[in-house]
């Protein structure tokens, strides 16, 4: 038995690693270096087909993360497909399914057959809900065992990454304590484990049976996302020792699963000041061994719902360009309910945006080309090449229709009068001028 990790470290080349190298415009062997020093991972499940796998880490591109799934109060499986179908064409590298409503085992089933990038999860929710609504229990009396069993479950499902919370230990949490926070934990994940926790005064069970999760993720090669529980909540409680000691924790945790050779990723805050966000990276970097960093945004101000999605959009920008290597989206809706169709596009489409302008500060490959192409188009006052070259070619071609065609083919803001028009005309009788002289 192997995974990913395991035969990159043995040097052998995998068809993922070569389509994953082939989409950087990389040599194979630097992604299967970066395999085996745990710096890259390929979210794929032994048991999934993925006609789209990617690479996250060092030296490529930032890469974006879509979240979908039902609730309690909105059930419509259609509408996550929906979701899921826009998020494909728009180009989201992975989807998690947050389902929390329903049929949890059938609505994952669906999105998995319907998705063809890597699908994450976060395990702890079904355990939970299940305890709860089939179980007749509260949160706190859910088994280690039954949490157990709904991991094995969706890794037999084709889960190619799971978000698990093993930082939210019992030193964690009486730092909590010591320093009270506005916001508490604003984790769901996080909030569930720290209940059972607290009412049980007993350790993390997936901290305490870490092993145990680890022979799941390698039977399977599933990526454990290493999950922020204690993620802060709102500007006035990022960097805290809670959060500190997490990384710490998720640090540790990142060498024993490289050790059993099993991919990880470390998942970030949540609400960070502009100017502690850089920090932040660097800190779990350094902490976390140079494993790739999957962040919430981050959100650098807390005052923005209904533009919430170009708060994170911000903070992620920053973060990506001081070496974050994954953003998870946020959409406009991000505080207020669950998100729409059209929510989900406007979302990842801004994390898109943030993503490429940390490629830029990066120099991943092609990132700065991409540009230079939209630049010469724009000069040229070519319309079909500036849509066909931005991020969102719909959104462009309508604005273009809609704003209609002016004579001097240029915008309709500016007409006659463009900017561009009028110095290409004045540059070339400057140019006539000085080869004359």
């Amino acid at each position: 038995m192997s995974t990913l990790k395991t035969l990159a470290e043995e040097g052998k080349i995998t068809e993922e690693m070569k389509i994953c190298a082939e989409a950087e415009g990389l040599e194979v062997d630097y992604i299967r270096d970066g395999i085996a020093k745990g710096y890259i991972v390929i979210c794929k499940n032994k048991k999934s087909k993925l006609s789209k796998p990617c690479a996250i880490g060092k030296g490529l591109k930032t890469k974006v993360n879509v979240n979908i799934g039902t609730s309690k109060d909105r059930l419509s499986i259609e509408e996550e497909l929906k979701k899921l179908e826009i998020a494909l064409k728009y180009g989201t590298d992975t989807v998690m399914d947050l389902s929390t409503g329903g049929d949890l085992d059938g609505i994952r089933k669906i999105i998995r057959e319907k998705c063809s990038v890597p699908l994450g999860t976060v395990p702890i929710y079904q355990a939970a809900i299940e305890a709860v609504e089939k179980h007749h229990k509260s949160i706190v009396e859910m088994t280690v065992s039954e949490i157990f069993k709904v991991i094995e479950k969706q890794a037999e499902d084709g889960i190619d990454f799971m978000t698990v919370h093993c930082g939210v230990t019992k030193e964690a949490l009486e730092r909590l304590k010591n320093k009270e926070r506005i916001l508490g934990v604003v984790s769901r994940g996080g909030s569930f484990i720290a209940e059972w926790m607290i009412y049980n005064n007993k350790e993390n069970p997936l901290y305490e049976y870490f092993d145990e999760l680890l022979d799941i993720a390698y039977t399977y090669d599933i990526t454990l996302s290493l999950g922020d529980g204690i993620r802060p909540g709102c500007i006035a409680d990022a960097t805290d020792g809670g959060e500190i000691h997490e990384l710490i924790t998720l640090g540790e945790l990142t060498l024993k699963a490289w050790e059993k050779g099993v991919q990880v990723m470390i998942e970030g805050p949540g609400h960070v000041p502009l100017d502690q966000i850089t920090a932040n990276v660097k800190l779990q970097k350094k902490l976390c061994h140079s494993a790739p960093f999957y962040v919430l945004g981050p959100l650098p101000t807390d005052i923005a719902p209904g533009y919430d999605h170009i708060v994170g959009a911000i903070g992620g920008a920053i973060a990506g360009a001081a070496g974050a290597d994954f953003l998870c989206y946020l959409t406009p809706a991000e505080h207020l309910r669950l998100p729409t169709i059209e929510d989900v596009k406007e979302g990842l489409i801004a994390s898109k945006i943030a993503a490429h302008v940390a490629d830029l500060v990066k120099g991943v490959k092609g990132a700065w080309e991409w540009d230079l192409e939209m630049a010469k188009a724009r000069a040229k006052l070519d319309w079909e090449a500036q849509i066909e070259l931005s991020i969102d070619p719909d959104k462009a071609r309508k604005y273009r229709i809609e704003g209609g065609i002016s004579k001097s083919k240029a915008c309709t803001m500016c007409g006659p009068y463009c900017a561009i028009k009028i110095f290409d005309s004045a540059y070339k009788i400057l140019k006539g001028k000085f080869f004359e002289g």
